[in-house]
């Protein structure tokens, strides 16, 4: 698909919302601008203005991944992405595809923990199984990446885009660790926010 960073950043700002917020999607070129400079579960972190936002989207619809549409007695014109009809996409293709949009390459294990909200993964497994599939459309839409040096784990990336921030088997060992910087912290980001969730279930009145 070639898609630009914006374009990339608006498609997975669309999925995102689709599965978190349903109540409010499709959305407003507003609310859009806002999911797009979301300073939590993003990476990088952009500051895109109201046209860069409406530029990707115009390219989104160009490629057919995207739409927009009038809700009755509404006068704003909102926007939602079209992978169910374009790419054929289920819920769980979709869930680690706008993990890996909005936060670049992830392991395996990255992405069950980070879709929790968007869709239920029961094991590592079923993740592998939706990275497979993505795998296996023509083009493809994912691809495995070679362990890292001072990785731990292989990871995943997005096809959709060629974002420069995408690592390269071929990068050079000296490539900055910045990006390993933010990985950990957005890391350590998800697992406070799980415990605050798991804290407030167990919680029991006196």
């Amino acid at each position: 698909m070639n898609l630009s960073q914006e374009e990339a950043r608006v498609l997975g700002c669309l999925i995102e919302k689709e599965m978190t917020t349903p109540d409010t999607y499709p959305l407003t070129l507003n609310a859009l601008v806002t999911a797009c400079n979301q300073s939590s579960n993003r990476y990088p972190i952009v500051a895109y203005d109201e046209e860069t936002v409406h530029t990707a989207i115009q390219g989104l619809r160009a490629k057919q991944l995207a739409r927009s549409v009038k809700a009755p007695k509404s006068r704003a014109l909102k926007h939602r992405h079209d992978l169910e009809v374009t790419l054929r996409l289920g819920e769980a293709e979709r869930a680690v595809l706008a993990i890996m949009l909005l936060r670049g390459p992830q392991t395996v294990g990255e992405l069950r923990m980070r879709t929790e909200r968007y869709h239920e993964f029961d094991s590592f497994e079923e993740v592998e199984s939706a990275l497979g599939r993505l795998a296996g459309e023509t083009p493809a839409l994912v691809k495995h990446l070679e362990r890292q040096p001072g990785q731990k784990e292989a990871r995943w990336t997005q096809l959709l885009s060629e974002s420069e921030l995408q690592p390269s088997t071929s990068a050079p060992r000296s490539r900055p660790t910045g990006p390993g910087i933010a990985d950990l912290a957005a890391t350590v980001e998800d697992l406070t926010a799980r415990v605050e969730r798991l804290e407030s279930k167990l919680s029991i009145e006196p």
